[in-house]
């Protein structure tokens, strides 16, 4: 089965559906808004004319947010509609950045080692069935002294919405409407994988990056899974066994 087709026209549907959505409000992002949350603006601080690579970027709004803040930005993702959606937003606002119709490893063949920065960010890494590899274009793009930082929602949550925590090579399929609220109902067939936290590490450790920080967090900054509730803005928590469990963690991963 070719999962980056299957996947492609699933992110394809999903992304009309998305930029009309009140959980990606375009209109307040239009109206000046940034849609980073407080994990990642944290983590990297002051990005003003940095390099930043955003891999999975959807159709863009956390791309144009950094170029908002300096940034100068390349952002990838394999949904043509994607892309055609972040070109439209990067001409209304008048921000600059370059958008790549590419999926991560077909992206590999145009990697230069001169990014700052390499920003991943929720949701991501279950849509690679190869972490290392995943890994190895993030080294590849990054220069000496560069960074990945990758804030990406906690496994445990997929244990306990029922999927495996160890990688299997052998996807998951799920035929799913999407997340936000204003969901057509529509079914789109697509492949996800799980990644645990230590595939991850190891990985970018085989891949010559050094962890410098790794966080977990007992949030997370969008109400996308069910049964979260609300404990201040921006922070859904999930409760198990009357303890709330982690939803999110973070790495930041240095080249030398």
């Amino acid at each position: 089965m070719d999962y980056l087709a299957l996947n492609k026209t699933a992110w394809d549907k999903r992304t009309e559906l998305h930029v009309d959505s009140d959980f990606y409000d375009v209109d307040g992002f239009l109206a000046g808004n940034s849609s980073l949350k407080s994990i990642e603006r944290d983590l990297m601080g002051d990005v003003n004319g940095k390099k930043l690579l955003h891999l999975q970027c959807h159709f863009g709004l956390d791309s144009l947010s950094w170029a908002r803040l300096g940034a100068e930005v390349t952002a990838v993702d394999l949904s043509s509609e994607a892309i055609k959606r972040a070109n439209e937003l990067a001409e209304k606002t008048g921000l600059s950045a370059e958008f790549i119709c590419k999926d991560v490893y077909g992206y590999a063949e145009q990697s230069q080692a001169i990014h700052d920065w390499v920003f991943v960010s929720y949701g991501a890494l279950c849509w690679l069935p190869d972490i290392d590899r995943w890994a190895q274009v993030v080294a590849a793009n990054l220069k000496a002294g560069g960074k990945l930082c990758l804030a990406e929602f906690h496994p445990i949550h997929d244990l306990l919405s029922g999927y495996g925590y160890f990688h299997r090579d052998e996807a998951d399929l799920d035929e799913e409407g999407t997340y936000t609220e204003n969901d057509d109902g529509e079914e789109s067939p697509m492949l996800t994988w799980g990644h645990p936290i230590s595939d991850v590490v190891n990985a970018l450790i085989q891949a010559g990056l050094k962890i410098e920080r790794l966080k977990e967090y007992d949030y997370s900054p969008y109400n996308c899974f069910e049964d979260l509730k609300e404990r201040a803005k921006d922070e859904f928590v999930k409760e198990h066994e009357h303890y709330e469990a982690p939803l999110v963690y973070a790495i930041v991963a240095s080249k030398s």
